[in-house]
């Protein structure tokens, strides 16, 4: 058992999993956003700058800073002092108060989770806590009521065992897309959080299997690889925004998510990557039109482990993970963060036979469509239009990379 001394006490790792499936949907409209999708967005933004200066040219990002915010402001509900302040500085939230947050949260998860046959959203919780070990009643009550927590106890004598048991929750949670997600388990672990963000759906305008053909995709200058390019001629929500060198493209899914596409021009990814802001989704958002297009997309499946010490340091949570961290309000024990990782995947295909109906009207268009080939790096968001949340961001620079 933990003592109360540090060195013989528990630690608490943190775990992030997301999952994000092969189908798609949503209408472009939004009521007014969450109180919480503008700093969230801060956030994500600012993740994004410190996971990219991080990734070698050429390989991919994806994570849901909905995700990783939601475990996070759940952490801060058992943070103290100057741990709390770092979290919520961090975070964005310096205007809000935990119990606001909180709130907030409750809010949004009731908000986000849709289950129906064209669109499953599921977004949620857990602690997975140490046989014996006793978390204040408190932060286990706000963990279930306002952050939609599931509560289990997990025997991390047995690491082997431990991580067996949270893996398979976490592949029930995302329909066994993300897997093997805990490797190495401290058998000192006191607790894993856990947060899951599944998303699965179906497109509006589904593309046609026979119209996929392999094409190049130009990772950088020197090298290209074989894509399966689906063709789509339709119309779809576009914005030609030349003064800051890239093509914005909305594809919507049934419900109310889309994806939006960001196309850089040639060579102008990093100076897009230098300014891209909420700000600039907002007005992308704000500022595409109906087009008829000639829409050339990449199938792509990428799965990508990042992990977040380092990055979330950098951005000044740093007591968390530290000796001194106080979680006071999870434990009288000595806790500290011992690890946060994150894993998130995206597989983007044809899937869809609905909407031929649709598919008849647009075909009547006799007018020559624009292009849009997205076959160089390219920056993808899944927007939730009802809070203005991002449920999930990246840069797909190597559609064939895994």
């Amino acid at each position: 058992m933990c003592g109360g001394t540090f060195s013989r006490c528990a630690l608490l790792a943190l775990l992030v999993a997301a999952a994000w499936a092969d189908h798609h949907h949503s209408e472009h409209s939004h009521t007014e956003d969450h109180k919480l999708s503008s700093p969230n967005a801060d956030f994500a933004f600012a993740l994004y700058k410190s996971l990219n200066a991080k990734t070698d040219a050429g390989k991919n990002i994806f994570y849901s800073p909905l995700g990783i915010s939601t475990v996070l402001s759940m952490v801060s509900a058992g943070s103290r002092g100057e741990t709390h302040s770092q979290l919520f500085s961090g975070l964005g939230y310096s205007a809000l108060n935990q119990s606001q947050v909180d709130e907030a949260y409750k809010h949004l998860f009731e908000i986000h989770v849709k289950n129906d046959e064209d669109l499953q959203l599921d977004v949620g919780n857990a602690a997975a806590v140490r046989s014996g070990f006793s978390p204040r009643e408190e932060f286990l009550n706000d963990v279930r009521q306002s952050y939609s927590g599931e509560i289990f106890s997990i025997d991390f004598n047995n690491p082997a065992q431990a991580a067996a048991e949270i893996n398979g929750f976490i592949a029930n949670k995302t329909h066994d897309k993300i897997r093997d997600m805990v490797k190495d388990l401290d058998p000192l672990t006191a607790m894993v959080l856990i947060n899951y963000v599944y998303f699965k759906g179906l497109w509006k305008n589904p593309f046609k299997s026979r119209m996929t053909q392999k094409m190049d995709f130009n990772v950088d200058k020197t090298t290209k690889v074989k894509v399966d390019m689906m063709h789509r001629k339709g119309t779809y929500s576009t914005y030609w925004d030349n003064g800051n060198h890239t093509t914005v493209v909305m594809l919507p899914y049934k419900g109310n998510c889309s994806m939006m596409i960001v196309l850089p021009d040639e060579d102008k990814m990093k100076e897009v990557e230098g300014y891209i802001n909420k700000d600039y989704i907002r007005h992308w958002r704000d500022s595409v039109s109906m087009e008829y297009i000639r829409l050339l997309l990449p199938k792509f499946s990428v799965s990508v482990d990042a992990p977040l010490e380092s990055t979330l340091k950098e951005m000044g949570i740093t007591d968390a993970f530290e000796d001194k961290a106080d979680f006071s309000g999870i434990s009288d024990m000595k806790l500290k963060i011992s690890k946060a990782s994150h894993k998130a995947m995206i597989s983007v295909t044809e899937m869809g036979t609905e909407a031929a109906a649709v598919s008849i009207m647009e075909i009547n268009f006799l007018i020559l469509p624009r292009s849009v080939r997205i076959n160089r790096p390219f920056l993808v968001f899944i927007l939730e239009h009802f809070t203005g949340s991002i449920l999930f961001m990246g840069k797909i620079s190597d559609p064939t990379a895994m």
